[in-house]
C-alpha cells in the first residue's frame, strides 16, 4: 500500500465522518474559489477549475455549491487573498511528507504545520528537502474487471505515459497538462475510472511497520484535519497485513 496514490484508500477505510466530509467540501470550495479567480469561471477553459468541479462532483457535493463557489471566485473574492505555500518535512522512519497549502495567513500556517510534524514524530524541513523525490502526475484508477491489454493500447492511444498492474487496480499515469484529455478519451471507450486526480507520485518509498506505520497514518491524519492544507502527499509504503493491524 503505497504513499502516493493509496492514502485515499485508506481514509475511506477507515471511514469518514460526517465532520471530515464537511471539511472535504470546504477545501473543495477554496480550490473553486481560487482557481476561478485565477482561470476564470468558465471550466472547459480553465482545466484547473474543471479538475477541481470534477472532484467535487466525485464527492457528491450539491451542485448549487459548486456554482456558488465559481461565482465568488470569478467576482474576484473581494477581501480575501489566499497564498498557495508548499511545506516539506519528514515522517516517521525518514518518510517523506510534502504538504500544500492554501491560506489566507502564512504565519499560522506554517507555524500549525511545523507543530503538527513535531508532534507525530517527524520534523519540518527546508523548502527542496524532499521535494526532488516526487513528480506531478495525473492518475487514474482502474477496476480489475477491465481488460488490462485493453485499457493499455487505449491508454497510450489517447496519450497517457503508462499502465501498471497494483494489487487493487490498474493505473493509468499521464502528464498533469494532458490528464483530462486522456480520462475523457478511455471514458468515451468504455472505461469507467473508479478514481481520477492530479498527484505527486515518488520515486521512491519506505517501507513502514508498527508504531513507525501507526505515527505516519496519525501525522497524515493530522495534516489533512487542518483548515489551510488541501493535499498532503508522502512516499510510506505500509503492507495489508500491516494495515490489518493498525485499523
Amino acid at each position: 500500500m503505497s504513499g502516493h496514490n493509496k492514502w485515499s484508500t485508506i481514509k475511506h477505510k477507515k471511514g469518514a465522518t460526517d465532520a471530515k466530509r464537511g471539511k472535504v467540501f470546504t477545501k473543495i470550495i477554496k480550490e473553486i474559489s481560487v482557481a476561478a479567480k485565477l482561470g476564470g469561471g468558465d471550466p472547459a477553459a480553465n482545466p484547473r477549475l474543471r479538475t477541481a468541479v470534477d472532484k467535487a462532483k466525485a464527492e457528491n457535493m450539491p451542485k448549487d455549491n459548486i456554482e456558488r463557489a465559481i461565482k465568488k471566485g470569478a467576482g474576484g473574492m473581494e477581501g480575501v487573498t489566499y497564498e498557495e505555500i508548499i511545506y516539506e518535512g519528514y515522517g516517521p522512519g525518514g518518510a517523506a511528507v510534502l504538504v500544500e497549502v492554501l491560506t489566507d495567513n502564512r504565519n499560522r500556517s506554517v507555524s500549525d504545520i511545523r507543530s503538527i510534524f513535531s508532534k507525530s514524530n517527524g520534523n519540518m524541513g527546508e523548502a527542496g528537502c524532499v521535494s526532488w523525490i516526487f513528480s506531478k502526475k495525473g492518475l487514474i484508477g482502474y477496476d480489475k474487471s477491465v481488460d488490462f491489454d485493453q485499457l493499455f493500447e487505449a491508454a497510450l492511444e489517447a496519450g497517457a505515459e503508462d499502465v501498471t498492474e497494483q494489487d487493487d487496480c490498474y493505473e493509468v499515469t499521464s502528464d498533469p497538462g494532458s490528464f483530462i484529455e486522456v480520462r475523457e478519451s478511455l471514458t468515451a471507450k468504455g472505461f469507467k475510472h473508479t478514481d481520477a486526480e492530479i498527484t505527486m507520485i515518488p520515486q521512491t518509498q519506505v517501507k513502514l511497520e508498527g508504531r513507525q506505520a501507526e505515527s505516519m497514518l496519525k501525522l497524515m491524519d493530522k495534516l489533512e484535519d487542518n483548515d489551510d492544507v488541501q493535499n498532503v502527499y508522502a512516499n510510506f509504503d505500509i503492507s495489508e497485513d500491516e494495515m490489518g493491524k493498525l485499523m
